[in-house]
């Protein structure tokens, strides 16, 4: 059976159509129950003893046969039954696996003939969907796959989110709200509810306030990846670098992170040699109170003429990327090897 995306399921649900048997999957997973919930709520829509007919299954805590005899009940003075599967694992990694081929062979006859009054929601925290028992639950499942967000999809969850807390933003705060958050979308949703609660009683969300409340998630990977490069680690480097951009960072806005980074290092190197005081560097960097030592450390002990050369190589990465001169990712790999071989 085809994969669909999150948008097919989107569609369907505000027809009205329900499908005997759910497969939801995939890293998003904040979207993933909620379209769990959004499923239960169509199909209990108006039981009055909806506590009797919605039940959760935790494969960490119950068999796959509990799913199955659960699936199987008639539903208590109402159309439909929910069951809900939580915690699905397939995996090569045996000690993570929980839903095995025996599980798939044993749940594949109720699949290929559903009770017509439950709905089956299988919720997968982890599917390779090489091995065996994935194949049976996609064939014979509705399918959905729910994976991160672009940077546009962010930015318009963002704003629906303001939207509905009576809050506003101009353009460029919300895009700066996401790019200190990330691709979370959990995340991302309570640091805007938690801007909202501080902009009371107008409602506006100003730059500051997201400087001064949101911690800036992205920039401590970047400041990881930062300090991989100028010690020489290159494995360690290209591995934050794959993580980062496997997250869904665009090559371009990680280019510009990572030069800003070492835009700072700089200057909080200038500052402590023209012997401003710890505390006033920290405040004008801006530094979150983990990281103020090791970022310091590494200003002090990196010459300058260093930091100037790694800024003229990002500013040519920066040029190459935007005259097309190979895949962004591929040129943004390429500086990440030649900075981490630098003495």
């Amino acid at each position: 059976m085809k994969i669909l995306a999150a948008q097919d399921l989107r569609n369907s649900l505000r027809r009205k159509e329900i499908a005997p048997v759910y497969l939801l999957f995939g890293p998003e997973g904040y979207q993933r129950n909620l379209a769990a919930q959004a499923i239960s709520d169509i199909a209990l829509k108006g039981a009055h003893l909806r506590e009797f007919n919605e039940s959760e299954i935790s494969l960490n805590a119950e068999p796959v046969g509990s799913a199955i005899a659960a699936s199987e009940q008639l539903p208590m003075m109402a159309d439909k039954r929910v069951v809900r599967v939580t915690d699905v694992v397939i995996s090569t990694n045996k000690q993570a696996c929980n839903f095995t081929e025996e599980d798939a062979e044993a749940i594949e006859s109720y699949l290929k003939d559903p009770s017509g009054s439950t709905v089956l929601i299988l919720v997968a925290d982890e599917i390779d969907k090489r091995l065996k028992a994935a194949k049976v639950l996609i064939e014979h499942c509705t399918a959905v796959e729910f994976s991160r967000l672009a940077e546009p999809e962010l930015v318009a969850f963002a704003k629906d989110k303001l939207k509905d807390l009576d809050a506003t933003a101009e353009e460029n705060v919300v895009k700066e709200i996401v790019a200190h958050v990330g691709d979370d979308l959990r995340k991302l949703s309570l640091e805007i509810e938690k801007l909202a609660v501080a902009a009371y009683p107008d409602g506006v969300i100003t730059r500051e306030l997201v400087e001064h409340l949101v911690p800036n998630s992205r920039e401590l990977t970047n400041f990881e990846l930062t300090d991989h490069l100028l010690e020489n680690r290159k494995t360690r480097a290209l591995q934050v670098l794959k993580k980062i951009l496997d997250d869904g960072a665009e090559p371009l806005m990680l280019l510009g992170l990572i030069g800003s980074n070492f835009h700072r290092l700089l200057l909080a190197k200038e500052l402590m040699n023209e012997g401003v005081p710890r505390s006033e560097v920290v405040r004008s960097l801006r530094l979150p109170y983990k990281k103020q030592e090791p970022f310091l450390a590494l200003a002090r002990k990196t010459e300058r003429e260093k930091f100037s050369e790694i800024l003229k190589k990002i500013a040519d990465t920066d040029l190459a990327i935007k005259t097309s001169l190979g895949t962004p990712r591929m040129q943004i790999e390429m500086l990440v090897c030649e900075l981490a071989s630098m003495h």
